[in-house]
């Protein structure tokens, strides 16, 4: 079994952001490691735009090795299936197992699926977003109508970004559309929706995949045979299942300094946590992550941590799949290109600040 001081499990927003620190600055003590499924982290923002043909693959996703190396950590690629979070170890679907004096956890979550009878509908999630494009581009070879599950951020932007490519597209929404967001912020989405013949169904939970129905309750709401998921985040079953105290989706419960409220030597962060005021959204990962960072480096060098603070309000940007996109800030709201533009220099700025040169 392989020992380190520090395994990251995940190459989440927060821990490249723990990654980028340490490459700029002397980083802790002790031998540690990233977990990571694939030499690649694929940022999210960027995906409607690669969608759209904004953008090409490369322009998307961050090479990890240079970035480990600059930050004198060991990367390792496999995918994470189980914990011991007592003894801090970690089995590998290859079946590694890895151990530390401490853990972080940046694992994010999958999407969530109704249940399906048959296998008449092919099923394709956003995330993880490798299998997803390589899904894509099998199903543009012979484009067919499409649904899309998930009124959310995601769901808008999938919408907007795939309108033109397919014959048809409906969305559904379990509650309204962008619930949560500002009025304006809903309005505008729905106009641009509506221009581009996307048939929007609020209110409309899908209960069952039924061969090629979709039902919500007893009641079929759409037929086809292609279903795209863009629905909210589901905890990684195997999280529950170790014994970490968990809420009552499974997610990792976190106090404000970012450990496991049953572990402490275990940290959670991003979408695979449960925090009060802590969204599920990379901006939130993405502010964990100074935070994280030090709390690291004061746990390996036996130094007190210090609290992490979610923010009261985040700003809202959803790409309209032309170049422009959306804004939303608490109760105000606006589009267009210069929206875009704002939106492309904040995207393509994360990418720059955490790709170093090979």
């Amino acid at each position: 079994m392989n020992h380190y001081d520090l395994i990251l499990l995940g190459a989440g927003h927060a821990h490249l952001g723990v990654l980028r620190r340490w490459a700029l600055v002397e980083r802790p003590p002790g031998r540690i490691a990233l977990l990571s499924a694939g030499p690649q982290a694929w940022y999210s923002g960027m995906l409607p735009g690669l969608l759209a043909g904004r953008f090409a693959a490369e322009d998307c996703r961050i090479e990890l090795d240079p970035l480990c190396r600059a930050a004198k950590v060991e990367l390792l690629i496999g995918q994470a299936v189980g914990l011991e979070p007592a003894q801090r170890q970690v089995r590998l679907a290859d079946g590694r197992e890895l151990s530390g004096r401490w853990l972080s956890l940046n694992l994010g979550a999958e999407v969530a699926c109704p249940p399906q009878r048959g296998a008449a509908m092919q099923v394709l999630a956003v995330k993880p977003f490798a299998d997803f494009l390589a899904g894509w581009h099998a199903w543009q070879a012979e484009p067919q109508p499409l649904a899309i599950l998930g009124g959310g951020a995601a769901g808008v932007e999938l919408a907007l970004a795939l309108a033109g490519q397919v014959p048809e597209l409906s969305l559904f929404c379990a509650g309204q559309l962008l619930d949560g967001h500002n009025a304006g912020l809903h309005l505008r989405a729905w106009g641009h929706l509506r221009q581009r013949r996307v048939r929007v169904r609020e209110y409309c939970p899908v209960s069952l995949i039924d061969g090629e129905r979709l039902l919500s309750g007893a009641e079929p709401v759409w037929r086809g045979s292609r279903l795209l998921l863009a629905s909210g985040a589901r905890a990684l079953p195997w999280l529950a299942r170790s014994g970490l105290d968990c809420d009552e989706g499974g997610f990792v419960r976190i106090g404000a300094t970012l450990q496991s409220q049953s572990h402490a030597a275990i940290f959670a962060v991003g979408d695979c946590a449960s925090l009060p005021g802590a969204r599920k959204s990379g901006v939130y990962a993405v502010r964990q992550g100074p935070v994280l960072a030090a709390n690291l480096a004061a746990a390996l060098r036996g130094q007190p941590l210090r609290p992490y603070r979610p923010q009261r309000h985040s700003l809202a940007l959803l790409a309209t799949g032309d170049g422009g996109a959306l804004l939303g800030w608490r109760q105000w709201s606006a589009g267009g290109r210069f929206c875009g533009r704002w939106k492309d220099y904040l995207d393509q700025g994360f990418i720059r600040r955490h790709s170093l040169p090979g």
